[in-house]
């Protein structure tokens, strides 16, 4: 029986509810303040969402959807335009984040705090940068919270995003533990997908934009993590008779 060592957490809709009060509206921000009329509403935000990373969601964008683009005067390529909407995007997200507009998901705070104490690591696989990670942690967990990680691979550090395997493989090369003593939290089918060529067992907290989504393969579906006062929903797998998550849950998982 495995020992469960370390839980590697995505951050996007796993951790926090980040595309819908955090980057959408960010985004949106970002193509005003250069006069674009783009609107990504709910619905179509869902759709981009199937394309992990936000820079690679902007050309897909452009690519899918608007066939008579005409490029900005002030920038010299599509790159450059990418580029300033993405640092633009990201500025805007921080705020948000400062201002407290990106709350953690049900149980989130609980479950790390739970690990901590009892002697889990903590990693972090992501595809949304360092500075977005960093903004989340430090205005929603404490100023301290990035140390709570012994891995934090995010963004551009790794060639390819999810749902290649790259992230994972970063992860666990750096956190020095075979997949088989950690359990990895997603909430996408990218995100699953990514995770289990690792050989990671993967629990997913489904979210609004994920729901209908296959996740053959998961270990446990969930609602979200749940809490003492506020039971999770099982959509697939067991939890035993838990009605939140807890680290001795993920053992169980692990095992």
């Amino acid at each position: 029986m495995a020992e469960l060592k370390a839980l590697i957490f995505d951050v996007d809709g796993t951790l926090a509810e980040t595309e819908r009060d955090g980057h959408r509206p960010a985004f949106n921000q970002a193509f005003i303040d250069i006069g674009l009329d783009w609107d990504w509403t709910p619905e179509l935000y869902g759709k981009l969402l199937k394309v992990s990373g936000g820079k690679e969601r902007i050309r897909a964008y452009v690519q899918d959807y608007l066939g008579d683009f005409q490029l900005p005067s002030e920038f010299s390529d599509l790159d450059a335009m990418i580029k300033h909407l993405h640092a633009t995007k990201t500025t805007y997200y921080k705020q948000y984040a400062a201002a407290g507009k990106i709350p953690l998901r049900p149980g989130v705070e609980r479950f790390l705090n739970e690990a901590r104490s009892e002697g889990v690591r903590l990693a972090i696989a992501t595809t949304t940068t360092p500075a977005n990670v960093q903004a989340l942690l430090e205005n929603t967990l404490g100023a301290d919270s990035l140390n709570w990680f012994d891995v934090i691979a995010a963004g551009d550090m790794v060639p390819k995003k999810k749902p290649a395997p790259d992230v994972y493989e970063y992860a666990l090369e750096h956190i020095d533990l075979p997949a088989e003593n950690c359990l990895a939290f997603e909430d996408t089918n990218n995100g699953l997908l990514s995770a289990t060529p690792t050989g990671l067992k993967t629990v997913v907290t489904v979210n609004e934009y994920t729901k209908a989504q296959d996740f053959t393969g998961a270990q446990l579906v969930l609602s979200d993590l749940g809490t003492p006062d506020t039971p999770f929903n099982v959509l697939a797998g067991s939890a035993g008779d838990s009605t939140y998550f807890t680290v001795d849950v993920a053992r169980q998982l692990c095992a």
